[in-house]
């Protein structure tokens, strides 16, 4: 079959997923078996996905790396990643001034081999898989037309696709509403049947995809949140609707995760004080509450298990699954010129979340993130010998090794699939 009827094929068992789904047809052959067929017990990433360079087919430039100020590249990320591995023609070079004649170089994401590279380590460490983040507003105009990025975040979609598969991780899509408008679940039904319709999104013959009591999942992220979005409860409400009675494979739809402010449950803090926040949630099926920056210290989490104690009581008694945040630190001072920064602590930050999660009752995690390196939040390797120059400087993870967050992160999903609690202190590494 040439590569041309291949795609064909691809296109139309897409096309007819999406008429079977959408007129509650059932196939003549019953679906495989998932793979992944639980959350329980599985601890998952964010994937951002969204790093760009000059050297590739995007062309976009240096997105999420560098920006010119005054004539001048600087970076707005706190590490590099570690290029180590890469093939010399994965590398881009990136136009610092470095002090000590060094280069810097950086990677894209949308790359087939930087994505495998990624999902193996997954593998390698024995971290569950990814949500794959994927941002509407950078890829619509308001009338719903396709903007040029689209292409690149649907090659980096189907990258992870593959990755996830040929690795056995699982792995799943998170639409990101920030910064959409009042039309913001049209444009992301919009954007699903595109994604159907071209064969990105394969639907029961995706052995890889995420599922959770019987059903693939989906996540949206930005639900309730206080900080005057430009959308509300009603688009979200339409948004899980759709994708658990008209989106789904046959019967049944899809098994929702909805992206949370910390404090949904109370409607206070970060969240809109509005009951009809309550009404939206009970309509999904997994909760997942954004914690990074609401705590950052041993006594901040010790408060968040306390919160997370109540969320994960309020979920079972609705017929939820709790799903808690943890991240392993945050910087953000070559991005913002700010030196709020939630230290690391050689991992001790991000083991003590995921001892407090288990305690509060919680029987999956999510990591932010794997690779967001924006806001210092990323698990995967980092060059620890970065150059320098005038006006920035990288972070590094010191004297541990760069593999030290994949590491710890795979020894905690380890425990959660035993079910048996976290230890207090660090794992020993043998």
């Amino acid at each position: 079959m040439s590569e041309g009827q291949t795609r064909f094929c691809v296109r139309l068992a897409g096309c007819l997923w999406a008429l079977a789904g959408g007129f509650g047809v059932q196939a003549a052959e019953p679906a495989p078996q998932p793979r992944h067929a639980t959350l329980q017990g599985k601890v998952m990433c964010g994937y951002q996905g969204w790093f760009r360079t000059p050297c590739d087919e995007a062309q976009a430039g240096w997105r999420h790396y560098l920006r010119q100020r005054d004539g001048a590249w600087l970076p707005t990320t706190d590490y590099l990643p570690d290029v180590s591995e890469a093939a010399p023609e994965e590398r881009c070079r990136m136009p610092l001034a470095c002090a000590d004649g060094r280069v810097a170089e950086a990677l894209t994401s949308d790359s087939r081999a930087t994505v495998g590279r990624h999902f193996s380590w997954m593998r390698r460490y024995g971290i569950d898989g990814a949500f794959v983040q994927r941002f509407p507003v950078d890829l619509y105009r308001r009338n719903l037309a396709a903007q040029p990025f689209r292409g690149s975040a649907d090659r980096v979609l189907g990258y992870c696709r593959d990755a996830a598969a040929s690795n056995g991780c699982a792995y799943a899509l998170m639409y990101d509403l920030s910064g959409l408008g009042s039309n913001a679940a049209e444009v992301v039904i919009a954007d699903w049947r595109h994604l159907v319709e071209t064969g990105v999104v394969r639907g029961p013959s995706d052995s890889a995809w995420q599922h959770h009591e019987g059903r693939p999942v989906i996540a949206l992220w930005g639900v309730g949140f206080n900080d005057k979005r430009n959308y509300g409860l009603d688009a979200c409400d339409r948004l899980v609707e759709f994708f658990k009675r008209e989106a789904g494979p046959g019967q049944g739809g899809y098994a929702v995760l909805l992206g949370l402010p910390f404090y949904w449950r109370t409607l206070k803090n970060d969240a809109v004080a509005d009951a009809r926040l309550h009404a939206v949630v009970r309509k999904a099926d997994i909760v997942h509450t954004w914690s990074v920056g609401r705590y950052r210290d041993d006594a901040g989490v010790r408060r968040a298990e306390a919160v997370w104690r109540e969320d994960a009581a309020w979920c079972r008694a609705s017929g939820l699954t709790f799903m808690p945040v943890v991240f392993p630190g945050f910087s953000w001072k070559n991005l913002k010129g700010s030196h709020d920064e939630i230290p690391r602590r050689d991992g001790i930050f991000l083991w003590s979340q995921f001892a407090a999660a288990r305690r509060a009752g919680a029987g999956c995690a999510f990591v932010a993130m794997f690779d967001e390196v924006d806001e210092g939040t990323q698990i995967f390797k980092v060059n620890n010998t970065p150059p320098a120059g005038a006006g920035f400087a990288y972070q590094s993870y010191g004297a541990l090794p760069s593999d030290h967050y994949l590491w710890l992160t795979g020894e905690a999903a380890r425990l959660f699939r035993s079910g048996q609690p976290l230890p207090e202190g660090l794992p020993a590494r043998k």
